[in-house]
Order: C-alpha cells, then structure tokens, then sequence
C-alpha cells in the first residue's frame, strides 16, 4: 500500500511541472481560434508548430540552432574558464586578490552589453565578437561565486588540513575545491542565463546566422509565428541548461547528503 502511495506521489511530483505550460498552451490555442486575439499579433501554436516542421524540412533551424549552440558554448567555455581560474587563485593568494580583485569588480559594474559598439569597432561583426561577448558575460558570475566560496571556507578545516601535512595540491583538491563547489555550481547555473541573455542580444545586431538572426529577419517580413518560434527556442534552450546544471549539482554535490 505505500508503494502505490509513493509511486502515486512521484507521479504527481512529475505531473506538477507541466500542469501549466499546458494550460497556457490551451489558453493560446483557444483565445486565438475564436478570434479574441488577431492571429497576426498572436499566432496560434498549431501555426508555430506548422513552421518549425517546414524549418527542419528546409534544413534552416538545424543550421542556425547549431550555430547558435556553437556561439554560446565557445563563449561559456572561455569565460568560465577564466573566470573559475581567477577566482581561484585570488580566492587562495591574499598578493593576488589585493592585486586583481579591485580592478575586476570596477569592471564588473560596467554592463557587459554596453561593449557592443566596443567589439563590433576591434573585432568586426564575425564569430569572434559574439563569442567574446558571450565569455565577458559569463565570466564575472563565475568568477564572484569561485572567489566567494573559496573565501567562504571554514578556516578550520584549513588549518585541520595542514596538521594532517596536506601538501598545496591535496589541500586544494581535497578541502578548497569541494568547499566551495556549491557556491561554485551556483555561479555556473547564473552564467548560463546570462550567456543566453547576451547570445540573444549579440544575434539581432550585425548578425547573418543564429536563432536571434532568424528572429530579426522574421521581424521585417512580419512572420509572427518564426518570431514565436525562436522566442520558445530561446526558453527551451535556457529550461535545458537550467535542467543541465541541476545535474551537475545533483551528482557532484551528492557527498553532501552523508
């Protein structure tokens, strides 16, 4: 009996997510059949639907979507790894926080999105200005958690650390490293809303490829159900990474449960 009960309860549990992307889904569907919204402000889902399966046929979605993925993960890869690099070795040098922290948090206040006219001047409107964009966003997120949790470490299992004769490399796998990876993870899942945010924002100007282009060449020719599309593209996308970096939380931070 509380068998059924638990698998009645995890069902809910998986059930509950959904109960409302379907309901707005529904709610969509209906107010435009019946003409309580004009469809060409708001088209209906069966029309987006009916668009995405002519993109594939074409072979356009693939193209741009993985353009786009290319664009965003080249970024990611960038600035997370600088930005994990510098806040771990101003997180355990006391020299290199008071040499670089300063500075990086004066630059951090600038919005990352106010470089563009920046980027377009030095790097042209080619793959290297939205990958760079993308990495200068991703970074500071990254960057102020790993900085934060390093520094956030119980200092007495430093000290406990260096009793047991931990050498630097063993203290910073075994003590600093998984200390601070829940703040670490946190940055990480942050970083990727902003690396969307900002992928979205770099494909509308001077873009010829990326689901952003997609959307902006939709604009001109009054495609409402593309627009929808890349619009619901972007949110999956970003629902994909979130789940990706529930994932990585689950399974390298699962030591914490014991």
């Amino acid at each position: 009996m509380s068998s059924i009960k638990y698998r009645s309860k995890t069902g809910n549990q998986i059930l509950i997510p959904f109960v409302l992307p379907i309901a707005i889904l529904v709610t969509w569907q209906v107010t435009t059949s019946i003409n309580l919204i004009d469809e060409s402000l708001l088209p209906t889902p069966v029309a987006v639907i009916s668009k995405c399966i002519t993109l594939i046929q074409s072979g356009e979605l693939q193209r741009n979507m993985s353009i786009s993925l290319y664009r965003a993960t080249s970024g990611l890869l960038l600035g997370g790894t600088l930005g994990f690099v510098f806040g771990s070795v101003n997180g355990v040098s006391l020299f290199a926080q008071r040499f670089f922290n300063s500075s990086i948090q004066m630059i951090r206040n600038i919005p990352h999105l106010a470089l563009i006219p920046l980027v377009i001047i030095w790097l042209g409107i080619g793959e290297s200005a939205k990958i760079s964009l993308v990495a200068v966003g991703v970074f500071f997120p990254i960057y102020i958690n790993t900085f934060h949790g390093i520094r956030s470490i119980d200092k007495s299992l430093i000290e406990m650390g260096s009793s047991y004769g931990l050498s630097k490399k063993q203290m910073l796998m075994k003590i600093i490293i998984p200390g601070a990876l829940p703040s670490i993870l946190m940055g990480f899942r942050y970083a990727l809303g902003v690396m969307w945010t900002t992928l979205i924002v770099s494909e509308t100007i001077s873009s010829s490829s990326g689901i952003g282009y997609m959307e902006i060449n939709a604009q001109q020719f009054l495609d409402m159900p593309t627009i929808f599309l890349s619009i619901l593209i972007y949110a999956f996308l970003g629902k994909v990474s979130d789940w990706i970096a529930l994932s990585f939380e689950t399974i390298l931070l699962n030591w914490q449960k014991g």
